[in-house]
């Protein structure tokens, strides 16, 4: 049953009444500009047309009630009890009520109405696969509170408070992208976003091009991961090139040829970790000109250089990733292939001539499931309008 019709039917029985509203907020996926956004610098994603669908209504008392239709779990809370991380009995959150009860959290630090509300959710984004679910979930509840409050935020801001919710109140230590992706997707289009100054422009997806997303079905949990361990690693760098480079707040104000000429004062793990960011923000630079341009082709070949790069450098590919990305590469109509998302596991993405992109899915899904005994999942996608009520 597709989300959009399980979180309609499930509200129906467990609420005995009709949600007086749906929305969804889409998820995303990362073509280049890969763990560069919480080192300053810019991001090119896209909001997809997989997403997280919600059915609400005010709630007839002070406590939310959710469900979350694709585990049949449910949970209340209060306003009080999210800010102890409990439910409405005092007992402890569980991980998936994190999401929804963080973002109850950040707006009511923000000072914005959060009315009780009853909700059911589902979503047809895989979880744990670098599509940024938890994202897609914040912006849908950020889109149901707003609704029910009678507030309206723009949709960075919403942004922004999704990101404060996922790293303040979950506990991963995220940048703006992917919140930003699914609050601010535009149809057709990929989004340039400067992580610094939240400056945005879009580019249109020429019509002969496909954005393939594999999924190697191999699960990561994030806050588990080692994602936290190499954003402390970045930041330890700064520090240390801050003592030649005075002023430098991120990796983002580090060029490339500093960084060459001062990087053996780095010990040798930050020093990896480090030059694949200030290397990949010098590459996402490239590709935007590139896409001005309409160069697919030579953007492609960046996204290649980026896979080497998470995989060598910031290490955060694993054998299944590579093999899949080995396969694509290979394939006819591939311009790019490499890891998307934060990596440990999940997807890669593929930007490939839309006349060969059912036949690109079909082998490459014959030769990944020969070469690991997995069956993977093979998305044709297309490029999304940001989180709304439906």
């Amino acid at each position: 049953m597709h989300p959009k019709d399980l979180v309609v039917q499930t509200f129906r029985q467990r609420f005995n009444r009709e949600p007086e509203h749906l929305a969804l907020a889409p998820a995303r996926v990362n073509l280049l500009g890969e763990h560069v956004d919480y080192n300053d610098g810019l991001v090119l994603p896209a909001a997809i047309d997989r997403a997280t669908y919600i059915a609400f209504s005010q709630a007839n008392s002070d406590h939310s009630t959710l469900i979350a239709g694709d585990f049949a779990k449910e949970v209340s809370f209060t306003l009080k009890s999210v800010s102890a991380k409990s439910n409405a009995g005092g007992a402890p959150l569980p991980d998936w009520a994190l999401y929804p009860a963080g973002v109850a959290w950040a707006l009511n630090e923000a000072e914005l109405e959060v009315s009780a509300l009853d909700a059911v959710y589902s979503s047809n984004v895989p979880r744990g696969a670098g599509l940024s679910s938890s994202a897609s979930v914040e912006m849908a509840f950020v889109i149901a509170w707003q609704t029910l409050g009678g507030w309206t935020l723009p949709p960075m801001q919403r942004a922004l408070l999704g990101q404060k919710a996922e790293s303040k109140y979950v506990g991963v230590d995220c940048g703006i992208m992917d919140q930003f992706a699914s609050a601010c997707g535009v149809a057709d289009h990929l989004l340039v976003l400067d992580c610094r100054s939240l400056e945005w422009q879009t580019f249109p997806i020429p019509r002969n091009i496909a954005i393939v997303i594999a999924d190697t079905s191999v699960r990561r949990k994030l806050t588990s991961s080692g994602y936290n361990e190499r954003h402390r690693s970045c930041e330890e760098a700064v520090k240390i090139l801050a003592e030649n480079l005075p002023g430098i707040t991120a990796l983002r104000d580090v060029s490339v040829d500093d960084f060459n000429r001062l990087s053996d004062q780095l010990p040798v793990m930050v020093e990896r970790r480090a030059r694949h960011v200030i290397e990949e923000m010098e590459r996402t630079r490239q590709s935007v000109r590139l896409l001005d341009l309409g160069r697919f082709r030579e953007f492609g070949k960046i996204m290649n250089e980026c896979h080497v790069s998470l995989r060598d450098l910031y290490e955060v590919s694993i054998p299944e990733l590579d093999k899949m990305v080995e396969i694509a590469q290979s394939l006819p109509g591939c311009f790019g292939a490499r890891l998307t998302g934060a990596g440990f596991g999940g997807c890669t993405v593929n930007l490939v001539e839309k006349n060969s992109a059912k036949n690109f899915a079909e082998e490459l899904t014959a030769r990944y499931q020969r070469a690991t005994n997995l069956k993977p999942e093979i998305y044709i996608c297309r490029a999304s309008e940001g989180a709304r009520i439906i």
